[in-house]
């Protein structure tokens, strides 16, 4: 998975190490920097407070209105600008990382993204809030394909597995926090700053995380810098940007003539960008993306199931959040605490996956699908089972069966994916591998979003027009998480289970 010029080498450069310390190959590390382990909590905790922040915001929309007196369009462009901004953003922080070194982009990510989360917690107006999560979302692109791209060339070959399979866990964790924790901090009302805490929170964990980069991450470098590709920067990121705010906020706004507009232009925009990024490397430079990429079945099946699985996921979880508290009448705490087990599912699996894999490969894939899809099926069984006297306890079991699934899929997809890519191009991949999660998550909410509504109708009668929402969303979860089994075995066997091999 190439995505920049073969020309950048990657330098490790070890706090003990000699000022004129000579490049090593790009694969290989005699010495494993002794602080890894140590750096891996610093490093997940940009993943953690991305996704925790991407979710935080769908239980304090409320609050929003209520404080800042925010309009409708305010509120989606405050709890969907940071996602727009993330997604666009990711493909260039990647580069960024590849060409200024991954501990410097993730110092100053990190940084800025504290900052951002400052502005947020103190704004005093909608305007304010929106400029400070767009802020937010962008500064996250810079710090999170840092996370990848620094386990991709600091851990051994043998030891990514592991390390992959905390990223997955805390990904779980991030996601499921974002609804337990935010609608805690909600009902706590701490010092009467109703939803503010919720953004604050951030600052003391990014000051301290900011601080042990700074000691313990190893520096990464490029020997041989080539020149920043701003055409396709902006292009890659206008044609994202054009397909993803009618994703983000055409629902909500009952898709007008710009959504469908944005929608169309992002593809000519798209197809102009990648024009120049082959043109570029036909021409000896170093484009943003390298497309022969795409001839590589591990990576284009791996970044479709990315997708995929994410649009399945983000869907899943809003739909149930609605279900929750619309249709069952739940408290945002009381409907959090009651996604905890999927988190802990999610997490257990992401750590089990690491060792799975040496035996099973790229099957732990279409193990963890199969896993999610028994527990699409088995809530829609128990929907049409109880139907208007369902309880809330009856939905465990499908959930945790769904949580356990993608926390098999998601560590063992992207360690394949990532699995061939040279280090000194693992920024960039790492990039283009989120952005496809993002997009792919806000595909999925828009899309089971819009089913869900229109299956609820605009006056719902009762509790069994919530049923019926939910089953409809079920049903089209089951069907994306069959075609993703279906492509799980397109991969190559090897690809999950390569570092697993290596270490043996």
């Amino acid at each position: 998975m190439v995505l920049v010029s073969a020309t950048t080498e990657i330098v490790i450069t070890a706090k003990s190490a000699s000022p004129a310390a000579t490049p090593a190959p790009a694969e290989a590390f005699p010495e494993p920097d002794p602080r890894r382990w140590r750096m891996l909590p610093v490093i997940l905790s940009a993943i953690f407070m991305a996704m925790f922040d991407y979710f935080v915001v769908n239980v304090a929309a409320p609050s929003f209105q209520q404080d800042l007196h925010t309009t409708d369009a305010g509120l989606e462009l405050v709890v969907g600008g940071y996602g727009f901004a993330y997604a666009a953003g990711l493909i260039t922080g990647g580069r960024l990382g590849d060409l200024l070194g991954y501990k410097r982009m993730f110092v100053y990510g990190m940084a800025a993204f504290t900052a951002a989360s400052l502005a947020c917690g103190i704004a005093t107006s909608s305007a304010i809030l929106i400029a400070a999560r767009l802020v937010q979302g962008a500064t996250a692109a810079a710090m999170v394909p840092q996370l990848l791209a620094l386990i991709n060339v600091v851990y051994p070959l043998h030891e990514r597995p592991r390390a992959m399979a905390w990223f997955g866990a805390t990904i779980g964790m991030g996601s499921v926090a974002g609804q337990v924790l935010g609608g805690v901090l909600l009902e706590a009302n701490l010092l009467h700053w109703t939803w503010r805490p919720i953004f604050l929170v951030n600052v003391p964990i990014g000051v301290l995380a900011v601080a042990l980069a700074v000691r313990w991450l190893p520096d990464t470098r490029g020997t041989h810098r080539p020149k920043f590709d701003p055409i396709g920067a902006i292009g890659i990121a206008a044609g994202i940007g054009l397909a993803l705010a009618p994703l983000i906020l055409g629902r909500a706004e009952g898709w007008p003539l710009w959504t469908w507009v944005s929608l169309i232009a992002s593809v000519p925009v798209m197809i102009v960008a990648l024009r120049w990024e082959s043109r570029l490397a036909r021409a000896g430079g170093a484009p943003m993306v390298d497309l022969t990429l795409f001839k590589e079945r591990t990576f284009s099946v791996g970044l479709a199931l990315s997708g995929m699985m994410l649009a399945m996921f983000g869907g899943f979880m809003l739909a149930m959040t609605l279900f929750l508290q619309g249709g069952m009448h739940m408290s945002p705490v009381r409907a959090g605490l009651l996604f905890g087990p999927l988190g802990v599912a999610f997490a257990v699996t992401s750590l089990v996956a690491r060792r799975v894999s040496g035996r099973y490969g790229a099957r732990v894939i279409a193990i963890g699908a199969s896993l999610s899809a028994t527990g699409l099926v088995l809530l829609g069984v128990v929907l049409a089972w109880r139907g208007a006297d369902l309880a809330a306890w009856q939905l465990l079991p499908s959930m945790m069966l769904v949580g356990a699934g993608n926390g098999f899929v998601l560590p063992s997809l992207v360690g394949s994916v990532l699995a061939g890519i040279r280090s000194k191009n693992a920024g960039a991949a790492s990039g283009m591998l989120v952005t496809a999660q993002q997009f792919g998550g806000a595909a999925g909410v828009t899309v089971l979003g819009t089913v869900f509504f229109s299956a609820l109708g605009s006056h719902p009668g009762g509790f069994g027009d919530f049923v019926t929402a939910m089953r409809w969303v079920d049903a089209v979860d089951v069907v994306v998480i069959l075609a993703i089994l279906g492509l799980a075995f397109l991969l190559p066997k090897q690809a999950a289970g390569i570092a697993a091999r290596a270490r043996s």
